[in-house]
């Protein structure tokens, strides 16, 4: 009964009073316009920048990620072309490193022909002396066994001469035989 009496005929425990309600609308309506009018476009403000930023920060990391594999592209070109210089440079060395390696060995044989040349003449020039000293020291050898053997004296010179000369001529004509 306590209860019916203080809100009079008619009134529930669920339903607040008239003059409850009108304040609540109030403060509500209140609180409603200063969230709309003020804090509300803040939210959204910031909420956009935040939005823009990481919209940003996203089209950022795309373009420098672009960018990034451009130059490691241009390195892998860059790489390539480099190990091909390198194989060119590599060949081109062993080409000439050849090519000074045949001259090396035209030059020496060329030396050695003309050392071997050299030697020959010389052999064939002391050849050539020793048979003129054989043939003078063969030839007096010749004319005193010959003037022994004879008896008589082959001391004239021209016909010592012509008596070797013919002795010698014998002798390598029955040799060549």
């Amino acid at each position: 009964m306590y209860l019916a009496a203080e809100g009079g005929a008619g009134s529930s425990i669920l339903l607040p009073p008239l003059s409850e309600i009108i304040v609540g609308l109030v403060a509500f309506s209140v609180v409603l316009f200063i969230l709309v009018k003020f804090v509300f476009p803040r939210m959204e403000a910031m909420y956009q920048a935040r939005v823009e930023a990481i919209e940003g920060g996203i089209k950022r990391a795309e373009a420098a990620q672009a960018e990034a594999n451009k130059l490691l592209e241009q390195y892998k070109t860059q790489l390539a072309e480099a190990r091909t210089d390198a194989a060119k440079i590599r060949d081109d060395a062993r080409a000439d490193a050849e090519g000074i390696r045949q001259d090396i060995l035209a030059k020496a044989r060329e030396e050695s022909d003309r050392i071997i040349a050299a030697g020959k003449e010389q052999l064939a020039a002391e050849r050539q002396t020793i048979v003129r000293e054989l043939r003078a020291e063969v030839g007096t050898l010749a004319v005193d066994l010959a003037s022994r053997i004879v008896g008589e004296s082959l001391a004239d010179e021209a016909r010592r001469k012509g008596s070797v000369d013919r002795f010698l001529a014998d002798l390598e004509s029955s040799g060549a035989r």
